[in-house]
């Protein structure tokens, strides 16, 4: 067997030691995922046939995961001869294998694989869904299986925060830390520390001292809200749009193109049920949001023609010429547009379908005031501008008549150094 000296921050050394439930929560540069990351290593050189599942609320691709950290982990520790890496998981000694899963892709009965796994380990925590706990925690059921969970803090009312820091249960062990607890924390994120603690004060807690997101003072929403009316699937929907609010320039650097999918369900409420929002060009984001209209089975696109004019219509027919888009130019205030969709969510008119961390971050920097983050709210306007057209009846126009036009479209290392 490989013998390795690992080196680990004192404040987490109480995790060495075997419990039911572990979690690290803290801000960046704080060593939660490499801690996590040579555990499992380590857990797999010591005990051998140790199965690990790596799993992540939603995985869209491998790059998503914490496979390269682990990779990079078998490389510096020299034990690359114990290992077989291939393309979408890890063999380990004994017949062992470690996977990379998202969580929104099981169901009660594809879960049941993961029954004799050992280790469960939860990357990005704070997005995992009261649901995902559920169906996850009976599963890893087997004797000393342990399930592991590492995340940054964003409200007391996520799911991970309330069974963990709450109300935690029997046999865990829970530690918060931050960059100040970790001895090796690098230069480079110094760097970026200082200057976000000069430069972005409103965001510094949260990123790098692992405090709840910030919500802007007088917030027109609250996460509170929309945590409320969060749901796991919607109901039947009687209409869907995909709504665009494009961006003024298309250059390295610039906003994203807010792409928010939503519907009114046949229970009268409204749900957001995806964000493909992205960075690209007009043509970019236009295939985006008509490979949505597609997915989604949706009834039309709604767009934002203030920036773009005709073209944000003309763009988007050069790739479909027959799909019906309903063009909108905006005529009032951004935060004035948002007010009375925030009347709707404090109504519990509109949920959620899952989480949208993007999103609802802009959402709860809107004031009545005004908008009071850095960057443009392009999601957060495109889902107001879809549900305005989704509740004609209970929202006051902003535009007049005209302006808008419908068209056809006991297993640890004691090697271990403490820093």
């Amino acid at each position: 067997m490989a013998k390795l000296s690992i080196n680990t921050p004192r404040i987490l050394a109480p995790l060495l030691n075997p419990s039911r439930y572990k979690g690290i929560y803290g801000g960046r540069g704080s060593g939660k995922s490499h801690f996590f990351a040579e555990s499992c290593i380590e857990r797999c050189l010591l005990i051998h046939g140790t199965r690990i599942v790596c799993i992540r609320e939603v995985q869209k691709s491998l790059k998503e995961s914490v496979k390269l950290l682990l990779e990079d982990k078998i490389k510096y520790f020299g034990v690359d001869d114990d290992f077989r890496v291939l393309h979408d998981s890890i063999h380990t000694p004994g017949g062992g294998i470690i996977v990379f899963q998202g969580m929104s892709d099981h169901t009660a009965d594809s879960i049941k694989s993961l029954e004799g796994f050992d280790v469960g380990y939860v990357e990005e925590a704070h997005t995992f869904t009261q649901r995902s706990l559920e169906l996850l925690r009976p599963t890893i059921r087997k004797a000393g299986s342990e399930l592991w969970f590492s995340w940054n803090p964003r409200h007391s009312t996520d799911p991970v925060d309330e069974f963990l820091r709450t109300s935690p249960p029997p046999d865990s062990i829970v530690i918060k830390s931050n960059y100040c607890d970790n001895p090796w924390f690098p230069e480079e994120l110094e760097l970026e520390r200082a200057f976000d603690e000069k430069n972005s004060p409103a965001r510094y807690p949260h990123v790098w001292l692992g405090e709840y997101e910030p919500q802007a003072v007088g917030a027109i929403w609250s996460r509170e809200i929309i945590f409320r009316n969060r749901r796991d699937e919607a109901p039947e929907l009687s209409r869907v749009l995909v709504s665009v609010d494009p961006p003024i320039s298309s250059n390295p650097g610039s906003d994203e193109a807010g792409i928010i999918v939503g519907g009114l369900g046949t229970d009268n409420r409204g749900y957001v049920i995806g964000d493909v929002s992205r960075q690209g060009s007009p043509q970019e984001w236009a295939e985006t949001a008509v490979a949505a209209y597609d997915l989604y089975e949706a009834d039309a696109i709604i767009a934002e023609v203030n920036q773009g004019g005709e073209m944000v219509e003309h763009v988007i027919h050069s790739i479909r010429p027959n799909i019906r888009v309903i063009t909108v130019r905006a005529t009032r205030g951004k935060h004035l547009r948002a007010e009375p969709i925030s009347a709707l969510y404090a109504l519990d008119k509109i949920s959620h379908v899952g989480s949208y961390p993007k999103l609802e971050a802009q959402m709860c920097l809107f004031t009545a005031e005004g908008y009071m983050g850095v960057d443009s709210p392009d999601r957060a306007d495109a889902m107001v501008h879809m549900f305005t057209e989704l509740f004609p009846k209970m929202i006051r126009k902003e535009v007049k008549p005209g302006l808008r036009q419908a068209k056809a479209n006991n297993r640890y290392n004691p090697l271990r150094r403490h820093g």
